[in-house]
């Protein structure tokens, strides 16, 4: 069984379906990125897999057991979850923000320092270690949040696997750090861990992912490789737009574009 295994995911908010027998799998070291339309239910999908959101049907099993069977501890040591709203007005330092996430492992100060550390050079944001969390831009306290949930599930304790879900990470970056936060959290998921991220941008999805989830009106529309997930039908069914897909010039990914 894969590292997340995912069945029959239903969840409803006063009789109304928000989710409807979705199923998802995830591997240690693989990144599925989940697309689809505003109201899809993928926030709430990551929700459901991180216990958040009560299912009305369905079961969600993370190495074999019930994610919900999992001691607090444990799973806090193990599972890391990025929300899109991270709202805070404390005046942390960028440091104190992400040392926050060490808090379940209590390994030693100088061990947590350096992990947390390592995290923040991987998102870029060394350079904010001493600067206060309100006064930073939009973007960097989003790189600053990411690093903080990376640094939470850096190494695996006790030959412990990981899982990082992750709503819409790229809120807020221009594309030099898009990119770089998408290579990031490919590169973490190479390391080790089994990440779920929802995504708006196809491209971040065609370029990095290991497999997509398409969801339409929070139903499974489609779930494979890239290639097989954006198609020019498929692209039309979920968001009801024309687009052409044609391969990158560079990488030979699928592209998807807007026939405008």
């Amino acid at each position: 069984m894969a590292l997340l295994y995912a069945e029959g995911v239903s969840v409803s908010v006063d009789n109304r379906p928000l989710l409807t027998d979705v199923h998802l799998e995830v591997d240690v070291g693989e990144l599925v990125c989940v697309i689809g339309p505003n109201g899809a239910g993928k926030s709430t999908l990551l929700r459901a897999l991180c216990g958040e959101a009560a299912m009305e049907n369905g079961r969600v099993y993370f190495k074999s057991e019930s994610l919900s069977s999992l001691p607090a501890r444990n799973r806090a040591r193990q599972l890391a979850v990025l929300p899109q709203n991270n709202s805070l007005s404390f005046a942390f330092t960028g440091l104190e923000l992400v040392a926050l996430s060490r808090t379940p492992h209590a390994t030693g100060t100088e061990r947590d320092r350096k992990i947390c550390l390592e995290a923040m050079a991987a998102l870029d944001v060394s350079h904010l270690s001493e600067r206060l969390y309100p006064t930073l831009s939009g973007g960097e306290q989003q790189r600053l949040q990411l690093a903080r949930v990376m640094a939470q599930i850096w190494r695996a304790e006790d030959g412990g696997d990981r899982l990082l879900l992750l709503d819409e990470p790229a809120t807020s970056l221009d594309i030099a750090h898009q990119y770089g936060m998408m290579r990031a959290v490919r590169d973490f998921a190479r390391s080790g861990v089994a990440v779920v991220m929802t995504v708006h941008d196809l491209a971040h999805a065609s370029g990095y992912s290991d497999r997509i989830l398409a969801l339409k009106q929070g139903r499974s529309m489609a779930y494979g490789s890239a290639e097989n997930v954006l198609t020019a039908e498929n692209m039309q069914q979920l968001y009801g737009y024309s687009v052409t897909v044609i391969p990158h010039p560079v990488t030979g990914k699928s592209l998807v574009v807007a026939d405008v």
